[in-house]
């Protein structure tokens, strides 16, 4: 490896000037876990702090640490290089690397897998981008980062701020020489309700970090979930090696989702509504003439033991929504980071087995939850929606329609919100200690066997969504 990737106009390139085009996913829910990913309820410093109740806080740092050596080997790496891709967006928690009790003081230890995992990569050709994805205090309004509530606090307080760009300066100054790393992602989906306090954040993050690494691309997010670029205005001219980041997953137009308006069929209409969607997150970046990475995007998929017959027939619709997008991005040579590469079976490439002891362990509690909805990520309210809509309908009724659109509308609506603090926030809570509780008792030598669960020798292959990734990488190279 002989030099770093460069931003040059609307492209990334190499050393030698050639195009690049980054294809690859997300390992969500490893270095910051995820509900919905992972298999617990609400946030992950719920989870750490309740497991450590139940089992003892030894035990605990066990199975976690266990957790993140298993999610992601070198046989992940191989068969990840195996179907042509070659980058791989790496989210991880600032806790991690920060403890809120002792702020400012780097814990050592955060490098411990993410240095495992960058070199793993590193070996098999495959680039890295560092993606923080839970700050402190909580960047927007969501599960992910991992603040259990639905107040962005980032935004309300200066010190979270200025805490994650002095992370972010010690993380550039350990990955400074790193030629394998394509770049960092300083901010994943922030949501700043004012539109411009990111806008600040950014050009501080920016200069703080090529104060000590002016060599990799910075990934700047859009505002409202990577969707909105509107008051970016022209500070793109003072920000060298810098490309910009949308998010394609739910929101463009649903049809990849349990909640989808209507069958997707590939019509010319459903296929003109997904393209505008996307036209119109990277407007700002096409009339500038600046270089645009798609994060985040894909459908997830439906699971035989809840969806049963249909679940074959839902899950090619989903592939054809799947393969409409890429052919939107490949004609635009667009790189991009499916969302995503390893979970429990509804959005992986590879998902673990039913047959693990993680899954036997959580089989009943699992499927109490999904009935439930409690993950706000592809939930299906079938089950509890009778419980809920009175209360939307309560809202409509006595709220001004003038004032039922709280942001971030329109990524959330009214009986978005409602679900997010009702099921997502209240319901979840009460299920946390019950989550722990499958682990009591249980000895190292039990939960290392858990912990294995997530190994790739036990997970199962999305054949369908795979194959159509590794045509689309060896059709994109001819």
């Amino acid at each position: 490896m002989s030099s770093y990737l460069k931003v040059s106009g609307t492209k990334i390139v190499d050393g030698d000037g050639k195009e690049v085009i980054l294809r690859g996913a997300g390992l969500g829910g490893w270095m910051n876990m995820e509900n919905f990913i992972s298999g617990y309820p609400g946030c992950e410093f719920q989870i750490r702090t309740a497991l450590a109740e139940v089992v003892g806080p030894i035990k605990s740092e066990f199975f976690f640490d266990k957790f993140l050596e298993y999610f992601f080997q070198e046989e992940d790496a191989k068969f990840f290089k195996s179907l042509g891709l070659n980058c791989i967006r790496l989210p991880f928690n600032y806790r991690h690397f920060e403890d809120d009790m002792n702020p400012r003081v780097l814990k050592e230890e955060g490098f411990k897998h993410l240095d495992r995992v960058i070199d793993l990569c590193a070996q098999q050709g495959i680039y890295t981008i560092l993606d923080l994805h839970a700050a402190a205090g909580g960047q927007n309004t969501d599960w992910h980062c991992d603040s259990g509530t639905h107040v962005a606090n980032f935004w309300l307080h200066k010190d979270f701020q200025d805490r994650t760009i002095w992370l972010w300066k010690e993380l550039a100054k350990h990955y400074a020489n790193n030629k394998w790393i394509a770049g960092y992602n300083p901010l994943n989906e922030p949501t700043d309700p004012t539109h411009t306090a990111v806008i600040k954040f950014y050009d501080q993050v920016h200069d703080a970090i090529h104060s000590v690494d002016t060599e990799h691309i910075i990934f700047f997010d859009g505002n409202t979930f990577a969707s909105d670029f509107s008051h970016f205005g022209d500070m793109y001219k003072k920000w060298q090696n810098t490309a910009y980041s949308i998010h394609e997953t739910a929101d463009y137009s649903g049809y990849g989702f349990p909640a989808s308006p209507e069958d997707y069929v590939s019509s010319d209409e459903q296929r003109q509504k997904m393209k505008k969607t996307y036209e119109r997150k990277r407007e700002w970046m096409d009339q500038h003439g600046l270089c645009v990475w798609n994060g985040e995007w894909g459908p997830v998929y439906a699971r035989r033991q809840y969806d049963g017959l249909a679940t074959d027939a839902i899950n090619e619709r989903r592939y054809k929504v799947l393969k409409d997008q890429l052919a939107i991005y490949n004609q635009d040579r667009l790189s991009w980071s499916i969302w995503l590469y390893k979970d429990i079976g509804f959005q992986g490439m590879v998902y673990v087995s039913q047959e693990t002891s993680y899954t036997i362990l959580l089989k009943d509690f699992l499927a109490k939850k999904h009935r439930l909805a409690v993950d706000a990520w592809g939930a299906d309210t079938a089950q509890v929606q009778h419980i809920y809509q009175p209360l939307i309908d309560h809202i409509i009724e006595e709220i001004p329609k003038e004032n039922q659109n709280l942001y971030p509308f329109p990524v959330w609506k009214l009986a978005d919100r409602v679900g997010r603090l009702s099921r997502s926030l209240l319901v979840t809570e009460y299920l946390v200690k019950e989550w722990a509780e499958h682990f009591r008792g249980k000895s190292e030598a039990e939960l290392d066997e858990i912990a294995k669960s997530f190994k790739f020798e036990n997970c199962l292959r999305r054949d369908g969504l795979n194959k159509i990734l590794m045509d689309n990488a060896q059709n994109a190279e001819q």
